[in-house]
């Protein structure tokens, strides 16, 4: 049907317009950057501290403080259910099964998530992988609710119009009572080390890129996430080569409950 260039008629729309003021190279989070992904999880050899199958230290502490209820089940029953979003290799999604919790694990990458059931099979663990971009995939396939919505280095790679999307797919995945727990960037203002671009939301418009990802303070997380009541936020910990968990101080952990 001719619309004679009239495609703007929900919010969707508009921000699939959004997403085409970025340069095609520069795109992290439509399923077209599927195949940038793929060239990153690529060589498994690389020295990239997250391709070692480690979880956060974050989620490792929050589990032993028992801040997130609902260890201890099977994928049949009795475990909480968890969406991993942005899950790579699965690193956090094992360390997740392993302490009995139900869960779903999603990635743009064909080649991550490859890697992942690989490592999935060698532990035996029991995680449902899905291929492809999450906002989509929370129409359907991603049914919750949720008990735990877990992102370590999404969220800092969408541009800043899909917060409005990442915000709708919280509200329509997480349960009542349910916990959302982040890990991003840091701002280097905010401490002794950063890592992401610090430009206004409107640079990365006007330069067509994100610069490698947006970086975040304290005060704009809070704000982005303010429906939700905070539970902690921190500096991730560095943790040393030898530790059995990931961490590195230029991000930070924030835990949040609905």
């Amino acid at each position: 049907m001719d619309r004679s260039g009239r495609n703007i008629r929900t919010v969707e729309d508009v921000l699939q317009l959004l997403d085409t003021l970025f340069a095609p190279e520069a795109d992290r989070w439509t399923g077209a950057a599927a195949s940038w992904w793929d060239g990153f999880y690529a060589d498994r050899a690389k020295p990239v501290p997250f391709f070692v199958a480690k979880p956060d230290e974050n989620l490792v502490s929050y589990l032993e403080r028992g801040l997130i209820p609902g260890a201890g089940g099977s994928r049949e029953g009795g475990g909480g259910r968890v969406l991993d979003l942005g899950c790579g290799p699965g690193r956090n999604a094992l360390h997740l099964a392993a302490r009995g919790f139900r869960v779903d694990a999603v990635d743009l990458s064909p080649t991550a998530i490859a890697w992942a059931e690989e490592r999935a099979t060698e532990a035996g663990a029991d995680i449902r992988f899905l291929c492809g971009d999450a906002f989509a995939l929370a129409d359907g396939a991603l049914d919750g609710p949720y008990d735990l919505v877990y992102d370590s280095g999404c969220f800092h790679h969408l541009p800043p119009h899909r917060r409005v999307s990442y915000l709708a797919l919280l509200d329509r995945v997480l349960a009542p009572g349910g916990l959302f727990a982040l890990t991003c960037f840091a701002a280097e203002e905010t401490g002794p080390a950063g890592m992401g671009s610090e430009l206004p939301d409107a640079d990365f418009y006007r330069d067509s890129r994100l610069h490698g990802g947006i970086a975040y303070t304290p005060e704009s997380l809070r704000w982005i996430f303010s429906d939700l009541t905070e539970v902690e936020l921190r500096r991730m910990r560095d943790e040393p080569a030898e530790s059995a968990c990931f961490g590195e101080e230029f991000l930070w952990t924030a835990l949040f409950r609905r």
